[in-house]
Formats: C-alpha cells, structure tokens, sequence
C-alpha cells in the first residue's frame, strides 16, 4: 500500500483545463489498477493532492438541478463566470479568487476503502483547521461539507465538497472560502439548500487570511487522519 502523497500546487487555474488534468491522474491510476488485476501483479498505484485557485466559474454536480443556476448565459458573461456541468456528486457551487480548492487523487485502496469514511476525514481536515483560527465548525446532518452555526438561525456554509469515485480513486474534493467574495453565491442556490447562508474566514474573522498558511495547516491534518506520507 503506498501511502505517498504527491502534493501539486497549481495556482490560479482554468476550471476545464484542471478538471482535465484530474481526469488524466485519475485514468493513470485506474489504468494501473486494472492492469494489475490483468496481470496478478502489484505495480504501486500513485496518489495525488492537488492545490489550485480557479478564475469565477460555477460548477453543477451530475444530480444537480439546473434551476439553482440563477443567471442565464449573458448574466454570466458579464460577471466574467463560466459554467460547466461536471462528474462529482452534489449541486451547484461556485469557485474563485480567495478560495482554497484542494482535489485529493487517491487510490483508496491504499488507505481503507469507505467513501463516507474519506468524506468525514476531509470534513475533518477542514474543522481541525478552522479551529486553529478559533472557528467552531461542524457538520450537519445529511448535508456534506464543514459548516457554522449549526441547529441555529444562523447556519452558513464554509467549505463544499464533491467528489467523484470509481474503483476506489477518488476526484473532485472541497472549495474552502477563506478570502472570497461572497457576492458571487447570490447567483446560486448553493448546493441546492434554501434558506442557508454562505460564509468565508475573513467575513468570520473580519481580516484577510494568509492563504498559505491555511494550506500549509489542511495538509498538517490531512496528512495525519490519512496517515498519509506529504511528498
């Protein structure tokens, strides 16, 4: 089992062009799988976890319903957003500047094979973080991703996920908002829950974050519940 974790910051990246180059990680290791299946042999499967900021672009999982899209194609053009309808799971959800996306690329079979378990130790990932900034966070029940004020009338989202699995290799992965603006999710119903807001590190902490540090601290935890090896 190779618990190696090869770590790629791509910085400010196109949507399409990143989600291609997930596809092309992903089919490696998918590739690898199966020829190792083909010939009884145990050739190391690699895993990836990529960092990147992506341009204004809203995303729309594939049981999402087009109408939590609340602009038409000019509307977008003039926020200078784009629009793909992509392979994860779950509705809509914006990315952009002041947003940390991280996409793990992992053979789960290296590690344990339970999509609910990575989803939790992702959620975790991003709670232990937050709580370093002295944010309480959590999750709520039946909604995946890392949320505030839960059980109260004041309920926002601060971090997405999505991702996608197929022979134990996942994709796609979370949106954290740590600088981002937040006008962008007027736009949305995002991941197609009403009545629940939006929120992002500086708007909670009323500063601007350092980014870096924030990365630097998900990949501390992440490294640790995965029990994982940072290359």
């Amino acid at each position: 089992m190779n618990k190696k974790v090869q770590l790629q910051d791509l910085g400010r990246k196109d949507y399409k062009v990143t989600w291609d180059y997930q596809e092309e990680l992903f089919k490696k290791i998918v590739d690898i799988k199966i020829q190792n299946r083909k010939d009884d042999a145990v050739l190391e499967t690699p895993n990836y976890f990529l960092y990147v900021e992506h341009p204004h672009v809203y995303t729309l999982g594939k049981s999402g319903d087009m109408s939590n899209l609340l602009l038409s194609e000019k509307q977008l053009e003039v926020k200078g957003a784009t629009f793909y309808k992509i392979n994860r799971g779950g509705d809509i959800t914006y990315h952009g500047p002041g947003q940390i996306v991280g996409y793990p690329i992992l053979d789960l079979e290296n590690f344990f094979t339970d999509i609910h378990k990575y989803l939790r130790l992702l959620e975790e990932a991003i709670i232990l973080t937050l709580s370093e900034y002295g944010l309480q966070s959590e999750r709520s029940e039946g909604e995946t991703g890392v949320w505030l004020g839960v059980g109260t009338p004041f309920a926002r989202k601060i971090c997405a996920m999505g991702v996608r699995a197929s022979r134990w290799v996942t994709m796609h992965g979370f949106a954290l908002n740590v600088n981002a603006d937040l006008g962008y999710f007027d736009n949305i119903i995002p991941c197609g829950i009403k009545g629940k807001a939006v929120t992002s590190m500086h708007v909670e902490l009323n500063k601007q974050v350092d980014e870096e540090e924030v990365k630097s601290k998900i990949v501390k935890h992440f490294q640790k519940l995965f029990e994982a090896e940072i290359i």
